[in-house]
């Protein structure tokens, strides 16, 4: 008897490893619209000078080619929830794959700045999609007790997207020369930049064709049987009847979702759709694509030369990566809010010790130099900024906006959520140079000073999501009390 006993604990541990890497596999294929997000947002710095040679660009022009994506993004953030609620999820990874492979030929194979702005914007909606479906799908399928985890890998996938974008372009660029001088088949290395973004994008097709659809969208359309194999096949769900009675229980049946069902009494939309877009806007306020975008020009006035600049701008890439591993392994153990709030609050002290280092650069040829010890201090406080940013913001953010909304409003309130980042992400990229102009000294003050408001408001507005299932979110914000009890 004994013996069967531990055969049958036996089978159970094997299955429970084979739903495991089920799991894991598809959240993986899923994530691959976050590498295409980071390559595509990435790619551009490297042919960037190159291709406002070859178009004749000045600043203003060569700048909106730079960030146009980022509109573009925000348009496909708002629409792929509808989109994703009206022929599922998988669907709309396939059409982010498609604008994905169209926008790196087109990119490519401009003719001049405005079809390349057009090509932009088309991978930039693209982008947006694959930032919104990625994380809610992910959460979807997933256990809740290694939700949190899998949904770190979104963000996992866009800080390798960065780092291999940065090295395909450096790569391809001393193959040629540098990015203006001629590749193959007569073409510039600048335009190949782009074109090689093409190879992701179709093995990203071809893994979301391969995925199964959500089971929470199955049971939206009545697709009970399909939901009950998805979720016993790859959620490790062993009383499938029960979990489907749960998902339909929280979603609206009789009538399709609609970004009016976001509606509610605070400032015209429920109370738990605010806090989304606030975690998305900060997570931008702090200013961190500052740092990847214009890192180059932040090493160059702590005394780098321009190739020590540009392998740091890597180097900071990998840390990206290291952190983000980190903040995967510990997400489900420690829990959101006490990740988060420790990176506000290591934000805060590393851009407030940049903030006060700049205030001591002197103006030399047109740059800023900063003198020693105050190089070395920004130097530090820079990299130990993209730590805490790395570990608890970056992942946290993706994870919490895939999971903390009802089942009834997740793709319409990720949606909404995703968009606000962009165009908190556009209005970061576009001010920072017109910050710089006022002084470093203001623009990491500005950063700084979000890091700080970002603490206050998770504490007393994010919820903890550590181990709850999808079906006992709500519209109303629950946070704990001392002693562990909520209120509403």
């Amino acid at each position: 008897m004994s013996t069967d006993g531990g055969e049958h604990m036996s089978e159970k541990k094997r299955t429970a490893g084979r739903l495991s890497a089920r799991v894991v596999g598809i959240s993986i294929a899923a994530a691959l619209g976050g590498f295409l997000f980071g390559f595509d947002t990435a790619v551009i710095n490297g042919a960037v000078d190159a291709l406002a040679g070859a178009f004749d660009l000045g600043p203003a022009l060569q700048g909106f080619a730079v960030s146009s994506a980022l509109l573009g993004c925000a348009v496909g953030a708002w629409f792929a929830g509808s989109l994703a609620n009206k022929l599922g999820r998988i669907p709309v990874m396939v059409i982010a794959a498609v604008l994905f492979l169209a926008s790196s030929i087109g990119s490519g194979l401009a003719f001049g700045v405005i079809d390349l702005i057009i090509w932009r914007v088309i991978g930039g909606i693209g982008v947006g999609a694959a930032s919104v479906i990625a994380p809610a799908y992910i959460a979807e399928v997933s256990p809740a007790k290694v939700r949190g985890r899998l949904g770190s890998l979104q963000q996992l996938a866009i800080v390798t997207g960065i780092f291999t974008a940065l090295l395909s372009n450096a790569l391809l660029a001393n193959i040629a020369g540098s990015a203006a001088d001629v590749l193959w088949f007569g073409i510039e290395a600048w335009r190949w930049m782009f074109m090689v973004e093409a190879i992701p994008a179709v093995v990203y097709g071809v893994m979301a064709l391969r995925l199964p659809e959500s089971p929470r969208f199955l049971v939206a359309r009545g697709q009970i049987d399909k939901a009950s194999q998805v979720l016993f096949d790859f959620s490790g769900e062993t009383d499938v009847n029960i979990k489907i009675e749960e998902i339909r229980s929280t979603l609206n049946a009789e009538k399709r979702e609609s970004l009016s069902d976001l509606r509610g009494d605070r400032f015209g939309l429920k109370p738990i759709v605010w806090v989304g877009i606030l975690l998305s806007v900060f997570q931008q306020f702090v200013g961190i694509n500052v740092i990847f975008y214009y890192s180059t020009t932040l090493w160059l006035s702590v005394g780098f030369d321009e190739s020590q600049a540009l392998m740091t701008s890597v180097i900071t890439s990998v840390t990206n990566i290291v952190v983000t591993i980190v903040a995967i392994l510990l997400v489900d153990k420690v829990g959101r809010r006490p990740m988060l709030l420790t990176g506000s609050i290591g934000m805060a002290v590393t851009l407030g010790m940049m903030s006060v280092a700049f205030s001591f650069g002197t103006l030399e040829n047109g740059s800023v130099v900063l003198p020693e010890p105050w190089s070395l201090i920004a130097l530090i406080c820079a990299n130990g900024f993209v730590v805490f940013f790395g570990a608890t913001w970056g992942p946290l953010v993706w994870v919490l906006l895939g999971e903390m909304f009802p089942n009834s409003i997740r793709a319409g309130a990720l949606a909404v959520a995703a968009a606000a980042q962009w165009i908190a992400n556009f209005f970061i990229s576009t001010t920072f140079p017109a910050f710089a102009e006022i002084g470093l000294t203001f623009a990491y003050g500005f950063y700084a000073f979000f890091a700080i408001v970002s603490f206050f408001f998770v504490f007393y507005q994010v919820p903890e999501t550590k181990g709850r299932e999808l079906e006992t979110m709500t519209d109303v914000v629950n946070l704990p009390r001392r002693g562990g009890s909520k209120r509403a």
